[in-house]
């Protein structure tokens, strides 16, 4: 029998508020009622500060981001249509995938897992496409499976530098809600997100932001679609409805959710998930060990993805960790497997909870046969942390 409380560190579901939770334990409502837009039409305008756009649409699915991402291709491209798109980990690998299995014609540029999406390699492609013939690029934000963030903005500028008119979809599934996203300032075409990573809520919701250049692409779009239809969604939404059931306990704590990250104000947020983050690296370098992300400017602030000692399978220590300290850490995906364990630290997330995944990861790592100094992750964190807050003590009273 297991005593006390459980602990989630993976990259996704992540931990729900508990004011969240409440906030979704409300009776059946009809969603067909007069007031129903009273709840939803506040949250479309939530998630367009979240996304930071003016000029686009929020739309949301009762599904995934999986399902967000089939909306988003099946709504605005065309069978055998060229698209660029960037292997360097296991989602990014995954929407190749299904790009093919709709019936793209994707043009793959593969690069080594940890390293960033390859701008360099995208804007040759782009200066050689005279024709135009490429009509989409697609890039993974945040790859959760190695710790690596790309730069969006690096990839609009190739666009533009090249005068291609391709759009631009991105893949925000574990950054949405945590790390800087500029929708209009970096003219990102399609968004897609999930409601169980930074927006803190269950699995159940696929998010998508959406530009007018990408609504007018779905007007002569052709590849076939039913329940991801943009335009039967659009229609709905503007009063406040849906074409089907919406999952209305999602949406209640979807709203609690975005007052909550308004509440903190987006900048803060962002800049929290920076200083836990940081906590949790100055913790892998205490203990001698690296990260998949190749480079410090490539550092994930939602999960770190931690390269074990090769005497060590990271199996154990996932299975450790969950069975002897009832703690849950990321395995390692794809070729990392085995290599790799990843905590995640995006959502609802604090010092106290960074130093107690520090803590066990310390003891799960000792029990597989890693070599450890104990505390020492810990104690690099909490040296961290309290540097941290005596800068922003010390701000505040400046301020004041």
């Amino acid at each position: 029998m297991r005593t006390g409380q459980s602990h989630l560190f993976i990259p996704g579901p992540t931990n729900v508020p508990e004011a969240v939770r409440q906030a979704m334990n409300v009776p059946m409502q009809d969603m067909r009622a007069p007031d129903f837009g009273d709840l939803t039409l506040d949250l479309f305008k939530g998630l367009k500060r979240v996304l930071r756009t003016e000029k686009g649409h929020a739309m949301i699915f009762p599904g995934s981001g999986t399902g967000a991402w089939e909306a988003a291709i099946t709504n605005t491209l065309n069978p055998g249509d060229k698209v660029l798109m960037a292997r360097y980990g296991h989602f990014s690998t995954l929407w190749v995938e299904m790009a093919t299995r709709l019936g793209l014609d994707v043009e793959v540029i593969d690069i080594a897992w940890g390293a960033g999406v390859p701008v360099k390699d995208i804007s040759r492609r782009l200066g050689r496409d005279t024709k135009d013939e490429i009509k989409a690029v697609f890039v993974t934000h945040n790859e959760t499976a190695t710790g690596v963030t790309s730069s969006i903005q690096e990839v609009r500028n190739a666009l533009d530098e090249n005068f291609h008119d391709a759009l631009l979809f991105v893949d925000g599934v574990s950054s949405i809600g945590s790390l800087d996203f500029r929708m209009d300032e970096w003219e990102v075409d399609l968004i897609v997100a999930g409601s169980q990573k930074g927006l803190m809520l269950p699995a159940g919701l696929g998010i998508l932001g959406i530009s007018e250049k990408a609504l007018e692409a779905s007007k002569t779009s052709t590849m076939r679609r039913a329940y991801f239809e943009f335009s039967d969604m659009l229609n709905m939404n503007a009063g406040g409805y849906f074409p089907y059931t919406p999952p209305t306990q999602l949406l209640h704590g979807l709203k609690k959710s975005l007052e909550r990250l308004e509440e903190e104000g987006m900048d803060q947020v962002i800049a929290r998930h920076y200083r836990l983050a940081e906590g949790i690296r100055r913790g892998v370098a205490a203990w001698d060990m690296e990260l998949v992300a190749e480079h410090h400017t490539l550092y994930s602030d939602t999960v770190s993805a931690i390269r074990v000692p090769t005497n060590v399978d990271a199996r154990d220590v996932i299975r450790i960790a969950y069975e002897e300290f009832s703690t849950s850490f990321g395995s390692g995906l794809g070729p990392l497997g085995g290599r790799v364990f990843r905590i995640g630290h995006i959502g609802d997330l604090n010092e106290a909870m960074c130093l107690t995944a520090l803590s066990v990861a310390e003891m799960a790592l000792s029990r597989a046969g890693a070599q450890m100094k104990f505390g020492s992750g810990v104690a690099a964190a909490q040296a961290w942390f309290s540097e941290e807050m005596r800068s922003s003590s010390h701000l505040k009273l400046a301020a004041e």
